[in-house]
């Protein structure tokens, strides 16, 4: 299928495959994909009158953390070249990408490189390359990071997906480790007592030792959070009263450029590839 330009209900580039499941991207928007419709459901949530605000940072889609997740102290990058300013989550989903149809007709690709403005913040040449297949039943998403650098480059990646729920109150989650990172609190706590608070606001990260589901019984919904390391930590947020939950994989916690948690390095020339893959299906 061909990628086909709309208009309505913002400015965006439309994928739509054979059996009706579709995805919409605005690439100039930092490669954000806005809405991801399977088995006739819109699953993304997005905040249309935001995100029609450029003045407004984003809520919805599915945002790109890149070259680090989460932030810095100080927003600064502390690296053998020198110091330098990075804000929250990196610069990817803030600049312009290249979007263009996989070859194989299932999908997309995005791509971004380094420019004078990433090099202010990270000094490194580099390809980053996403392809985000349809599939029945699901969204496969194979990302290569590239390093065209002469110096091993360091880096975190991951993906902020909002996703839809019928409310705050009812959805269930599988598969998640008892004790997890509390963000708000930057302390060790208990999952199955955060998850209680769902509808309250949380912002949390585990380390499961296999997939993540979703469940949402009123929407008659299950999501699974396909994971696949070293892209297999999890971070889950709300953000009352919305009626929608960030299920995120990510490589390494906040601040892992730093610690070496969870670090990633590759040499010059080098490409390193994550996958993941979120599955739809009835509950």
């Amino acid at each position: 299928m061909a990628l086909v330009h709309r208009d309505t209900p913002y400015r965006h580039w439309e994928f739509a495959s054979d059996s009706g499941d579709l995805l919409r991207v605005v690439p100039e928007r930092g490669g954000l994909v806005t809405g991801w419709r399977c088995n006739g459901k819109e699953l993304i949530y997005l905040d249309l009158e935001r995100f029609l605000d450029p003045a407004q940072s984003v809520r919805g889609g599915i945002p790109i953390l890149f070259p680090i997740c989460g932030g810095l102290p100080d927003n600064t990058l502390p690296l053998p070249q020198g110091n330098f300013p990075l804000g929250q989550h990196g610069f990817a989903r803030q600049l312009p990408w290249q979007l263009s149809a996989l070859e194989d007709g299932q999908g997309i690709a995005l791509e971004l490189k380094e420019s004078e403005t990433t090099l202010t913040s990270y000094p490194f040449s580099f390809l980053l390359r996403l392809e985000l297949r349809l599939v029945p039943g699901a969204l496969e998403i194979d990302t290569s990071v590239h390093n065209r650098s002469k110096e091993p480059m360091p880096f975190s990646f991951g993906l902020h997906p909002y996703f839809n729920l019928s409310n705050l109150k009812s959805p269930r989650f599988e598969g998640l480790p008892e004790r997890c990172l509390n963000h708000l609190s930057m302390a060790d706590a208990d999952t199955a007592e955060q998850m209680a608070r769902l509808d309250d606001g949380i912002d949390l990260l585990v380390r499961p030792s296999g997939d993540v589901r979703l469940l949402d019984p009123e929407a008659g919904l299950a999501l699974d959070l396909q994971l696949s390391a070293p892209f297999n930590l999890v971070v889950l947020w709300t953000e009352p009263p919305r009626a929608m939950v960030c299920l995120e994989p990510w490589t390494g916690p906040r601040q892992a450029l730093i610690s070496g948690d969870g670090k990633l390095e590759i040499g010059p020339t080098e490409t390193c590839r994550l996958q993941t893959r979120y599955a739809v299906s009835a509950c």
